[in-house]
């Protein structure tokens, strides 16, 4: 009997999938066969068996890596879901867990170029790469602030299995692992930017707490660059035990000054309170004067956050005005209560001639600006309530004339603080120049409001005064020292305003600032203001390098320096001195002027450089007006120590990275403080 043999079956009907362009269709006996061109694998080719297996089987073939299956994905995703390969129902997530071994892979580079991001991948030219893929999602938690445990989440496995079968989902452990490289890769990069810097660095000393009340310190570096661009560096993430005392928290910066290295490149240190920490500081300054005497026997070191102080002084005013706010609030709530309260209450408002531009609303306990506005628009209603009084007799909560009289003064108060504060921290590049106008404009006001005639608004003012005083008396010469190296400004700035704030003593004030300035340049001329050898610039390398150790001019090099610099950066402060002012202009940048004239004042620009660069706040926008302040969430609060400084410092240099890299639509970083929520009437 003869035994038959496998031939290609004759096709009575033309087959249209594209898998057949990757399987021969083969009959034996009855049977028939679909045998892959590529590995030779016999599947069943019956026409009632359809096509799904042979997809399947060539998306795991190893001998097909090299040819492009584009069409078969693309015919694979037109057909129904119940066809497609690798589904996973959300029920079948919650039964059982899928794990399928990694094959023939896709491959990125490591570096996605931003023109490339939304290029189409021809998938039979790229191969899929388990390491790089759950880097690429550990750096998208630790960029997002996303938690841990949403590897843990049965939606996002269902996803990424439908969506990728070949990767590997893995433990929220495993993640937390992937974390921690990628912080200790990105910490090395920025240690390498901090100690290749020319000029100083400054850093600021923030406390964040949670809703479990922990409490964490945060410590971070700003510096301007070579390019003169201002950068904002998270060294540090903190968790602090609560029976930290001051000398305490002075040994926990000190060891993060020492692991970084950065003790003698430091300028000054910016602190969020504006009162306390000062046994902390005089530690740190102590410590830090042992290696090296510090600038102006370190006047310009200690620094308090300007915003901070804004906002501490709005919350004393708010609270000595507590009970007049009580009664704006509740009247508002009344007028709110009824339709029909509400339209009488408009129609009074007409009668008066009130246009209502600006709507009745009540505050939100968490942004102190929200009661501004509450008192200010209630003032606008000032005549209607007044008539309200009279007309229903429900309305309990009535304002007197003195305390309406109190409450325009106190909202005349907050309003400058209120527009203070969002010109500082709306401006896209805060450098210390910026906040000496405005200081002083706050420092002018509050002498005139310490002289109103209503002895509880001249207390509230007083007050006021004893609390900016302190921030006065450490942060005026940083902050005036910043403004006269702001060529639009220069000493001119401080004739103008000292009159204003000293009186009959503002000559003197005056030729404190301007010796305070000359001496510090005269540090920088006498290189007390140089770095390390170790770590000083590496424009000395190449010549070191080049003309090896046996330069025997080297003394000479050193002689010229000592003999002549001094002179000529003593004429470089006077001759920028002398010189008139640069024209005010809205698109004015300070460190771009600085970056053209570098050449023309080369010592004068180094120490410009460490000026600008002082953080005189710490507070952007969102929490600028935000009661509370940083609040970590729930999240990152139930890490342990190390994972928690990992992903919340890492966050911040893998933003930065994406900013520098002119990204934003590829990264966006979400804040990990507690934002408040918006006020709702």
């Amino acid at each position: 009997m003869e035994i038959p043999t496998e031939t290609p079956i004759k096709k009575s009907k033309r087959l249209t999938s594209v898998v057949w362009n990757h399987f021969e269709r083969v009959r034996k006996a009855d049977i028939c066969y679909a045998v892959c061109v590529h590995c030779k694998k016999k599947l069943s080719g019956s026409s009632n068996s359809g096509t799904t297996h042979l997809r399947n089987h060539l998306l795991r073939c190893l001998k097909r890596s090299n040819y492009d299956v584009s069409s078969i994905l693309a015919a694979k995703r037109k057909r129904k879901e119940t066809t497609t390969l690798a589904v996973v129902t959300y029920e079948e997530g919650q039964r059982k867990e899928e794990t399928i071994s990694p094959v023939t892979t896709f491959k990125f580079d490591q570096e996605i170029k931003r023109e490339e991001v939304n290029m189409p991948i021809n998938l039979g030219s790229v191969r899929f790469d388990q390491e790089r893929s759950r880097l690429d999602l550990a750096r998208m938690i630790m960029l997002h602030g996303y938690p841990l445990a949403m590897v843990d989440h049965v939606g996002f496995k269902i996803f990424v299995k439908n969506l990728q079968p070949q990767f590997e989902v893995l433990t929220n452990s495993a993640v937390e692992l992937d974390c921690l490289t990628i912080h200790a890769k990105e910490k090395q990069k920025v240690y390498e930017a901090i100690h290749n810097l020319h000029g100083r660095i400054n850093l600021s000393a923030d406390v964040w707490d949670s809703s479990e009340n922990s409490l964490y310190l945060c410590l971070t570096a700003y510096y301007i660059d070579e390019d003169w661009k201002l950068q904002k560096k998270m060294l540090n993430f903190i968790t602090l035990d609560p029976s930290h005392t001051d000398d305490i928290l002075s040994e926990v910066v000190i060891k993060s000054l020492t692991d970084w290295a950065i003790d003698r490149k430091l300028f000054s240190m910016t602190f969020d309170h504006c009162t306390g920490y000062d046994e902390m500081i005089f530690r740190i300054k102590d410590w830090l004067s042992q290696n090296r005497p510090l600038l102006k026997n370190g006047e310009l070191f200690d620094v308090r956050c300007a915003v901070q102080l804004m906002k501490s002084i709005v919350s004393d005013v708010i609270e000595a005005l507590r009970d007049v706010t009580h009664k704006v609030r509740e009247s508002i709530r009344h007028v709110k209560s009824s339709q029909v309260t509400l339209g009488k209450f408009n129609e009074i408002a007409q009668q008066t001639a009130i246009s209502g531009e600006r709507p009745l609303i009540l505050d939100c306990g968490q942004q102190w600006s929200s009661t501004y506005l509450m008192l200010a628009a209630a003032l606008d209603y000032r005549g209607a309530f007044s008539l309200l009084e009279e007309q229903d007799p429900s309305y309990t909560s009535a304002l007197s004339e003195t305390e309406w009289d109190r409450v325009s003064t106190i909202a005349g108060y907050v309003k400058l603080f209120v527009e203070v504060t969002n010109f500082l921290t709306t401006n896209k590049c805060s450098t210390a120049n910026l906040y000496f106008p405005e200081i002083c404009d706050i420092h002018i006001q509050l002498i005139e409001w310490c002289k109103n005639p209503d002895n509880f608004l001249s207390n509230i003012a007083l007050k006021m005064k004893e609390k900016f005083d302190m921030y006065w008396s450490k942060c005026s010469l940083t902050l005036a020292i910043a403004a006269i190296l702001d060529p639009r400004f220069k000493m001119k700035l401080m004739e103008y305003y000292y009159p204003q704030i000293y009186g009959s003593d503002a000559s003197n004030q005056i030729k404190e600032i301007s010796d305070a300035i000359r001496a510090l340049s005269n540090e920088y001329a006498m290189g007390l203001s140089s770095l390390d050898p170790d770590t000083a610039g590496a424009s000395g390398s190449l010549t070191s390098t080049t003309i090896g150790t046996r330069d025997r001019l080297r003394g000479f090099d050193k002689f010229l320096h000592e003999t002549s610099q001094n002179h000529n950066i003593t004429s470089d402060l006077e001759k920028y001195l002398e010189e008139p002012v640069f024209p005010r202009n809205y698109d004015f940048s300070v460190l771009n002027w600085w970056k053209v004239h570098t050449p023309r004042y080369p010592t004068l620009s180094m120490m410009a450089r460490d000026i600008l660069g002082v953080p005189a706040s710490t507070l952007g926008p969102e929490l600028a007006f935000n009661n509370r302040g940083r609040v970590l969430d729930h999240h990152r609060s139930a890490l342990n120590p190390d994972a928690r400084e990992a992903l919340i410092c890492g966050q911040d240099w893998l933003h930065m990275e994406s900013e520098e890299n002119n990204a934003p639509h590829i990264y966006t970083a979400v804040p990990l403080s507690v934002e408040s929520k918006a006020c709702s009437v």
